[in-house]
């Protein structure tokens, strides 16, 4: 995947888009993504039809099935790459955001696309809603599927409101009274360096960052930095007024590694030092018996169905986690915040 899309490619995908006329709903049929979830699906009845074209003489359709229905999976449009990714996600929300405070490695396709967090295939990256770790987050999510993976590759979204119904209330309520801090120790060479993250080699615009946005920072010498947030468990979703799941403690702890990588880093670094990690906001352990609470409340809720190319996927980040399965060969998956 080169970082910038050619202007030759560009103009393959533009002269490839036909204008169609949409303006009638039944030129797309909408189904359930899988029985008794809100999710949906959205495909053409028509051959050729450009999800652009759609949004733009169908009104708000689009946007209130995002609303309503949380996770909007369209199958079946013409394929669109980085640019037009961008288009259609700026056309529905006005526009896109960079990937700042960044948590996973990725690579800026155009503009700010950039592709899906580029772990090792033979990961799983488990469900969360996308920088839930911080105090600002993007509200949408737009997913394209450019090459889907041999076998495996799925992107399992779940519904937040039913994770948090699904946890005991003595587990809500310690995570609603303290929150969760997320530390983080740059400098080992073992996770995203500050500079990747911050996306700045300069200490102050860092410590100026920081301030800004209520995290606490330590420099410990050489490249090494230390940094703790405390953020939000759960919050109340602005498009359905639900108390929802919101937040990547099971993710950040170490506990989610493998559990040969945990023992080498717990025997090599204290639980303050390791790379991340996170604790109930009051700096206190988290029970283990409260993530594994957490991680089966996802596992009941996870929708996940293989990525066929030119999906598009369209997530309310409030409403809905996700997160990546292990795959095998060439997997090509492109992602925006607005």
């Amino acid at each position: 995947m080169t970082n910038q899309t050619t202007a030759a490619s560009k103009g393959r995908f533009a002269s490839s888009r036909k204008s169609i006329s949409v303006s009638k709903e039944s030129l797309v049929r909408v189904a359930p993504l899988a029985e008794g979830s809100r999710a949906v699906m959205c495909g053409p009845t028509v051959a050729g039809l450009d999800a652009r074209e759609w949004l733009s003489s169908s009104g708000d359709t689009l946007a209130r099935l995002r609303a309503e229905h949380g996770a909007v999976l369209l199958r079946g449009f013409t394929p669109l790459d980085a640019a037009g990714l961008a288009e259609l996600a700026t056309a529905l929300t006005g526009g896109l955001r960079d990937y700042d405070n960044r948590s996973t490695p990725r690579q800026r396709v155009d503009g700010n696309v950039f592709t899906s967090t580029e772990y090792p295939p033979d990961q799983t990256i488990p469900a969360h809603n996308e920088m839930s770790y911080t105090a600002s987050w993007p509200s949408t999510l737009f997913l394209t599927c450019l090459v889907p993976a041999a076998e495996g590759g799925e992107t399992p979204v779940a519904d937040s409101a039913r994770v948090h119904s699904r946890l005991p209330a003595e587990t809500r309520e310690r995570f609603e009274r303290d929150g969760v801090m997320y530390v983080r120790n740059f400098g080992h060479g073992l996770d995203l360096s500050w500079q990747e993250v911050f996306q700045t080699e300069d200490r102050d615009e860092v410590d100026a960052y920081c301030a800004n946005n209520g995290i606490q920072v330590e420099w410990l010498g050489g490249e090494r930095l230390r940094t703790r947030h405390v953020v939000q468990a759960t919050i109340t979703s602005r498009a359905t007024g639900e108390k929802v799941w919101f937040n990547q403690a099971h993710l950040f702890h170490v506990s989610s590694l493998p559990e040969t990588v945990r023992h080498e880093l717990l025997e090599s670094f204290a639980e303050d030092e390791l790379p991340r990690n996170a604790m109930y906001g009051d700096g206190s352990p988290l029970d283990p018996e409260h993530l594994a609470q957490i991680r089966a409340a996802y596992d009941a809720e996870e929708i996940a169905l293989p990525w066929q190319t030119g999906d598009v996927m369209i997530v309310d980040n409030e409403q809905f986690s996700h997160g990546r399965r292990p795959y095998s060969g060439a997997r090509k998956v492109l992602v925006a915040m607005a």
